[in-house]
C-alpha cells in the first residue's frame, strides 16, 4: 500500500506563489478540492494524516457509502497518489502544511511567525532537531 504522509516536516508554500498571506479557498457552487482540505485542517489541526485527508475528500466528492469505506481506501491507495506539495493549499492559497511525528497535519498562513519559525528552521521536533523542510511543487515548469 502507498501513502503521502510525512512526519517531521513542513511544506512551504512554492517558490513560484504570488500569495502573501493565507488565504481560504473561495466558495463555488461545486465544491473544490482546496476548499474540503482547508475546511478540515483548519477546524480540526492535527487531527488527519495526509492520507485521511486526501481519501476523506475522495471519499466524499465520490459519494462511498460509508460501510464500503475500509475497503475503497485499500483499492484507493493501492496506486501511488499526489501528496500535499501539489495542494493548490500550498501552491496558490498561501499555506504551508506541517506534519507532525505521527504524520499528523496542520495549516500554517504564509504570513504566520509559527510559518517563519518553521522555514528558518527555528521549529524543533520533540528530540530537539530542526523540523525538515520541503517546497510545494512549482506550478510552473
Amino acid at each position: 500500500m502507498y501513502t503521502t504522509n510525512y512526519a517531521n516536516t513542513f511544506i512551504a508554500v512554492a517558490p513560484d506563489s504570488t500569495a502573501s498571506v493565507g488565504t481560504k479557498p473561495p466558495e463555488k457552487s461545486k465544491r473544490t478540492i482546496a476548499s474540503w482540505m482547508f475546511t478540515l485542517l483548519y477546524n480540526h489541526p492535527y487531527k488527519y494524516t495526509s492520507d485521511d485527508l486526501i481519501f476523506e475528500v475522495f471519499a466524499a466528492r465520490t459519494d462511498i457509502p460509508k460501510q464500503r469505506l475500509g475497503t475503497a481506501r485499500t483499492a484507493y491507495f493501492s496506486k501511488p497518489k499526489a501528496c500535499l506539495r501539489t495542494s493548490d493549499l500550498t501552491k496558490k492559497y498561501g499555506w504551508g502544511i506541517h506534519a507532525d511525528e505521527q504524520s499528523r497535519i496542520a495549516l500554517y498562513a504564509v504570513e504566520s511567525k509559527e510559518y517563519e519559525d518553521f522555514v528558518s528552521g527555528r521549529r524543533t521536533d520533540s528530540t530537539g532537531k530542526p523540523v525538515s523542510t520541503t517546497f510545494a511543487m512549482r506550478s510552473k515548469r
